[in-house]
């Protein structure tokens, strides 16, 4: 398997309210990219919405169907994260606003950390990752979040 760098200085995302047609022209690429990534990883906007998962990725973090997921918000669409104690409690509001994808937004920086994920039916563990989310800028704004994921 390739090892591809990107620069994310200026990723191209939607901007709120922007025309259908240059909607498309923008996000495209990186959501392609993304989609067809092998390495699990997701692209959400400021709104937190999934602008593209990959398969593995998908996969990875119990989130079903990609289509189902796109345009769908990230903790909305069927990401269910626990707490790391031996009750799997759910991550409280202000914890949730800590996890990479959302803290890159929110910080504009890099952000890195461990996420439990609860398993989608009995029987199915709990998977933990090691999630690296960098904020995707437009005009030097934040317009979004990359993040890759690795099983632990």
């Amino acid at each position: 398997m390739a090892h591809v760098e990107l620069s994310l200085s200026e990723v191209p995302v939607p901007a709120v309210g922007a025309p259908a047609e240059q909607e498309c022209d923008n996000v495209t690429s990186w959501s392609v990219t993304v989609s067809q990534a092998d390495e699990p990883c997701v692209l959400i906007d400021a709104g937190t919405r999934v602008v593209a998962v990959s398969a593995s990725g998908s996969e990875l973090l119990y989130l079903g169907e990609r289509p189902d997921v796109i345009g769908q918000p990230l903790l909305d669409g069927g990401l269910r994260l626990l707490d790391f104690t031996a009750n799997r409690g759910e991550l409280t509001e202000p914890e949730l606003d800590k996890i990479p994808p959302l803290l890159a937004i929110t910080s504009g920086r890099l952000a890195r950390g461990l996420l439990r994920i609860e398993g989608v039916s009995a029987g199915v563990p709990d998977a933990t990752v090691d999630a690296i989310s960098t904020p995707v800028l437009r005009a030097g704004e934040v317009a979004g979040s990359l993040t890759f994921f690795s099983e632990v």
